[in-house]
């Protein structure tokens, strides 16, 4: 007969082992979210997952989506682009079927880096860019630091500034539950996670929250997005943003409740020539929540 602590331990075994959510298999992913082998291209030794429409010799745009996204959730939007624009989407080191860096580095300098060595890859010399949440903040810093490179730039609900959490010039304490992500992640959990970047949860459909959960358990996904977290360092965005010199129009949805939209304030005092848009009714992400309404005012600023 086992004792109480003997018994306790063989329940906490069983119920980790009940809870334990292993990564799926890249074949199974690939099967339902790759479009084509053709999809991936070898850029600064990273296998980086692109997706492309619209014309080759059309203006260039490039679409990079937020934390714990994919390029899948552009999907709406390139639709609605490629009658005019060549749209180019990718999936993030450390995010969908790219997966984790094998360098381990997943710091500003070398999203900037590799996002001007996969222009290369793909002969674009320059491109407008969209970018939601941390995109949005790489696509500010890419900005700033390539002018050249770039015609306009559209940040949408953009992560930067300090927030509780996040102080600059210091590394966020990653709470002990993301970090158990990587060994248990129901997809309640998840679920529950994700409602809160839409003003109506009811529009988070069972297909996106699938898309989510797949793509978090690519192998080595969960424990590239922790080592993001880590080494996630903000510095004043002041500066930077003080010298872009691009066509600058700023989306916020009037309901996000991950990062509200009083911080638009914050960019437009740093960026007073940037256009200002708030959707009312709409959250975090309005490219998922309402494809149509939200990609009006983005498709004018470009086609000015």
């Amino acid at each position: 007969m086992l004792g109480i602590g003997a018994a306790a331990s063989v329940t906490c075994l069983a119920v980790g082992a009940w809870l334990w959510t292993p990564d799926k298999s890249r074949a199974t992913l690939e099967a339902k979210y790759l479009r084509s082998p053709a999809d991936y291209l070898a850029v600064e030794g990273l296998r980086i997952h692109v997706r492309e429409s619209g014309s080759p010799d059309a203006p260039v745009v490039i679409l990079i989506h937020g934390f714990g996204s994919s390029l899948h959730t552009w999907e709406p939007w390139a639709r609605g682009l490629s009658d005019k624009y060549r749209v180019i989407r990718y999936d993030l080191p450390g995010f969908g079927l790219t997966g984790a860096d094998p360098t381990g580095d997943y710091t500003e300098e070398r999203g900037v880096h590799l996002l001007a060595a996969l222009m290369d890859n793909l002969s674009v010399r320059r491109a407008s860019l969209i970018g939601n949440s941390i995109g949005g903040r790489l696509v500010w810093h890419f900005a700033a630091r390539y002018p050249q490179r770039v015609d306009k730039i559209v940040l949408i609900s953009p992560d930067g500034f300090a927030s509780p959490g996040y102080e600059y010039g210091k590394a966020p304490a990653v709470p002990l539950l993301a970090r158990m992500m990587k060994y248990v992640l129901p997809r309640t959990f998840l679920k529950a996670n994700l409602a809160p970047a839409y003003a109506e949860p009811g529009r988070l459909t069972d297909a996106m929250v699938d898309r989510y959960y797949d793509l978090m358990l690519a192998p080595g996904v969960r424990s590239a997005m922790i080592a993001r977290m880590e080494q996630t360092r903000l510095e004043p965005p002041e500066p930077l943003l003080a010298v872009i010199k691009a066509p600058t129009l700023i989306v916020w949805g009037q309901k996000d409740n991950l990062i509200p939209d009083s911080n638009s304030a914050d960019y437009i005092r740093a960026m007073p020539e940037a256009k200002l848009v708030i959707l009312p009714n709409l959250g975090h992400v309005p490219q998922e929540e309402d494809p149509l309404s939200s990609l009006s005012p983005v498709r004018a600023f470009l086609d000015k």
